[in-house]
């Protein structure tokens, strides 16, 4: 019999303390023959991806630092998972959150701010990420808001060296564990976890990836940025891409220190069109939801585990959930309306 995940004997005074301890769950059938293919399922927070933890470390960082002033408003750029996250902990807390965020992500995230209180402000497709950055350091320096600096700000990493990394540990201890394969966004989970790995499990190998129409890292060239660490223009190696929430048009600061560190040993390209189609089959084959980002780390975490050794361990990261992409390409083809052959099973046998 299939146990639960035991949450027993614990009641929560918030929604905020639910964050974290997220599930490492075995995948059996898509995983090769021999070989262990574990995801990370970042869904499970309450804000339903990974960057609930970044935004209850921004917060709570600028609380302590003073930076944050009771009712104080917030404000973030954001392609829609640290936004949520962010209105979901502001919220929490009785903070006013504004976000800017470039209009051609998915409405279900704008949707989904505004159902939590937040103001939502679209930026023009042409302007990219530096553009949706450019215009939130705008409105916080001409009201006085608290700027989150995702990109950037020292929150972001730590978080994880405290929580994503020793979860990580925890659930391996005594297993083998091979290889940890994640994206980036910001850049936070890989630096985070890397301190951790780097110094725990040193033989465990750090797969890095990124979109192969966007491969910033793989071009060697360097960002721009301006003095306080932000990228100051769209860097040259990258073009769009499918997987929201994956690689901005620029390299976040948080990340540059798994560059200048070597934090991670590979560094794979992987093609959107593999993503929606691995997130797909999780769903269709093994009953989890993930959405193009989640379905693109496995695309790599996939690759690899053919190639391993019998009795390889792999560990990958799925950073949120399908439901975000309703309206995207990952459900495109999922009609709203019966098909051939439910409307056959509607109308009964054929004698």
């Amino acid at each position: 019999m299939t146990e639960p995940r035991a949450a027993l004997g614990r009641r929560f005074q918030s929604i905020l303390e639910t964050i974290g301890a997220t599930p490492v769950v075995k995948i059996n059938r898509l995983s090769p023959e021999g070989v262990d293919l574990f995801v990370k399922a970042e869904f499970f927070n309450p804000g339903a991806s990974v960057k609930d933890r970044l935004a209850l470390s921004i917060i709570e960082h600028g609380e302590r630092t003073g930076a944050l002033k009771p009712g104080q408003t917030v404000i973030e750029a954001t392609s829609g998972n640290t936004g949520i996250g962010l209105a979901m902990v502001c919220a929490a807390k009785g903070y006013p959150f504004v976000c800017t965020m470039i209009e051609t992500f998915s409405i279900e995230r704008r949707k989904l701010m505004r159902y939590l209180g937040a103001k939502v402000i679209l930026t023009p497709k042409e302007e990219k990420g530096v553009g949706m950055v450019r215009k939130a350091k705008e409105l916080a320096e001409a009201n006085g808001w608290f700027l989150a600096r995702q990109f950037e700000t020292e929150a972001n990493a730590d978080i994880h060296e405290k929580t994503t990394g020793p979860e990580i540990l925890a659930d391996f201890d005594g297993h083998r564990l091979d290889a940890f394969v994640t994206g980036f966004g910001t850049g936070g989970t890989v630096t985070g976890v890397a301190r951790v790995l780097r110094q725990h499990r040193p033989d465990t190998k750090i797969i890095l990836s990124e979109p192969d129409t966007a491969q910033m890292l793989a071009s060697g060239t360097p960002q721009e940025r301006a003095t306080d660490g932000s990228a100051a223009a769209t860097h040259p190696a990258w073009s769009p891409h499918p997987i929201q929430g994956w690689s901005p048009d620029f390299i976040p600061l948080v990340l540059q220190e798994s560059i200048d560190k070597k934090l991670y040993d590979a560094l794979i390209p992987v093609k959107g069109e593999d993503g929606i189609h691995w997130a797909k089959r999780l769903a269709a084959e093994e009953g989890i939801l993930t959405g193009i980002s989640g379905g693109s780390t496995f695309a790599v975490a996939h690759d690899l585990a053919q190639q391993a050794e019998i009795g390889s361990a792999i560990l990958c990261m799925l950073p949120d959930t399908a439901e975000r992409y309703l309206s995207t390409p990952l459900f495109a083809d999922i009609s709203a309306e019966m098909n051939d052959e439910e409307v056959a099973i509607f109308n009964g046998p054929i004698i």
